[in-house]
């Protein structure tokens, strides 16, 4: 089936930083969007300054059968959805050692589980339809890894995995997977709702307050100046599975695997060795 040129967006996360930013860029340049967010009134100016162009929908994505419900509700308003996109997430700051199994399950059930709930409630109306474009905004942590979220990085390289596996599985179903990969950035990810602070043991608190003033020195992009790459992605016959967000990525992953080469090459004759 053809699709029309204007997109019909199902966006988690509408409420700050990307979610709110791409939102707002998807209903300027005339697609329709449906805009969720746990509080609908972080979102209702959405609703008044664009009319029927928009659907805004209360949405928990840790609660399956909510979500069920309103991507069929979705489906049903605008007649179709050309890209779900799964933006939804928050980082637990903690170590390894301090951050609770409950903080870490809550924050798996938003930042993995939610977004598997949304992809598995869309993928029966895609594929009814023939088309359909999966996008998930990971990190370029969900390549490297910084000590103090770890646990939010781990979320990520999960993230990446479920993603990639789910690109080979519908490829034959015409529908599209990509995860894009932000870098730093001026976003409100920052902020008490996007973030939860595990409770902390002295014996790491110089280590982290070295890590946070390294953190502040971090050059942010701007979030205003990322819908375009958006734009691109969506609107092309072969999309990456992967995207970059930002200039710092590449260099900073690059040196990662590297050094990760380095050490596999190091011990491979122990490593074969082990073959048996």
């Amino acid at each position: 089936m053809a699709q029309e040129n204007n997109k019909v967006w199902f966006i988690t996360g509408a409420s700050r930083g990307f979610g709110r930013v791409w939102t707002e860029a998807a209903l300027k340049r005339g697609d329709k969007v449906v805009a969720t967010a746990r509080k609908l009134t972080s979102i209702a100016d959405f609703k008044e300054r664009y009319g029927d162009q928009v659907l805004t929908l209360e949405l928990d994505v840790t609660k399956p059968d909510l979500v069920k419900s309103s991507v069929q509700q979705a489906h049903t308003h605008f007649g179709r959805l050309d890209i779900v996109l799964n933006n939804a997430g928050y980082s637990l700051v903690g170590t390894i050692e301090e951050a609770s199994a409950d903080e870490i399950r809550a924050m798996y059930e938003t930042n993995v589980l939610g977004p598997v709930a949304v992809i598995q409630a869309a993928l029966p109306l895609l594929r009814q339809q023939g088309y359909g474009h999966i996008i998930g905004t990971s990190s370029n942590l969900g390549h490297v890894v910084l000590p103090v979220i770890g646990y939010y990085c781990s979320s990520k390289w999960a993230f990446e995995a479920i993603h990639e596996s789910l690109a080979a599985e519908v490829k034959a179903f015409g529908i599209k997977v990509t995860i894009i990969e932000p870098g730093a950035y001026a976003t409100e990810f920052g902020s008490p709702e996007s973030l939860k602070f595990a409770a902390g043991l002295d014996l790491y608190t110089d280590f982290k307050n070295h890590f946070f003033d390294e953190l502040k020195n971090l050059e942010r992009g701007d979030p205003n100046a990322t819908p375009e790459a958006l734009f691109k992605l969506v609107d092309s016959e072969n999309p990456p599975l992967r995207f970059f967000l930002g200039s710092h990525n590449l260099p900073w992953v690059r040196k990662a695997y590297a050094e990760r080469m380095a050490e596999w090459e190091a011990w491979q004759e122990v490593s074969e060795a082990a073959q048996g």
